[in-house]
Formats: C-alpha cells, sequence, structure tokens
C-alpha cells in the first residue's frame, strides 16, 4: 500500500510541474495572457508542442527523486510524463 502512496504523489507531482512548466513557458516567452495564449495555441494545432516544452520540468522533479532515492516517485512522475506523452500524440494525430 506504501508503494502506491508513493507513486501517486510523483504523479501528482509530475502533473503539477507539467502544468507550472507550461505557465512558466506562457509567461516567460508570450506577449499575450494565458487564456489567449491557450486559445492561439489549439487554433495553431500547438498544444502538443506546449506540453511537451511544460514537460521539461518533470526532467528535474524525476532527477530529484532519483538524487534522494525516492524510487517510486520518481516512478510517479514517469508515469505522468508517459501520460503527457500520449496526449501530445493525440493531438499531433488528430
Amino acid at each position: 500500500m506504501n508503494k502506491r502512496k508513493e507513486i501517486a504523489i510523483g504523479f501528482a507531482v509530475g502533473i503539477i510541474a507539467n502544468v507550472l512548466g507550461v505557465l512558466l513557458y506562457i509567461l516567460l516567452f508570450s506577449d499575450l495572457g494565458i487564456t489567449e495564449t491557450y486559445k492561439a495555441a489549439v487554433a495553431q494545432g500547438h498544444v502538443g508542442s506546449l506540453l511537451a516544452l511544460g514537460a521539461i520540468l518533470n526532467l528535474a522533479a524525476f532527477f530529484g527523486f532519483l538524487r534522494l532515492r525516492r524510487d517510486y516517485r520518481a516512478r510517479g512522475v514517469l508515469m505522468a510524463t508517459v501520460i503527457t506523452a500520449l496526449v501530445i500524440l493525440y493531438y499531433k494525430i488528430s
């Protein structure tokens, strides 16, 4: 049971890191607001690219958990990254 909790914590950290990465990218590199940038990304078909850039923060979380020897949390971050990759694949195909 403890393993599931650790994986869930890592998964939550991975999703939160991804969302923060997307928001940070938008705030640093976009002249538009958050909602306007998202709408423009949807209209131009760049949502997958936006998500991929946001997933860069997952690297820091993943290696941070490995460094702290929190292997199950790192596994959860990896699961969140794989889910993000599947969402990106969905946006690229459709």
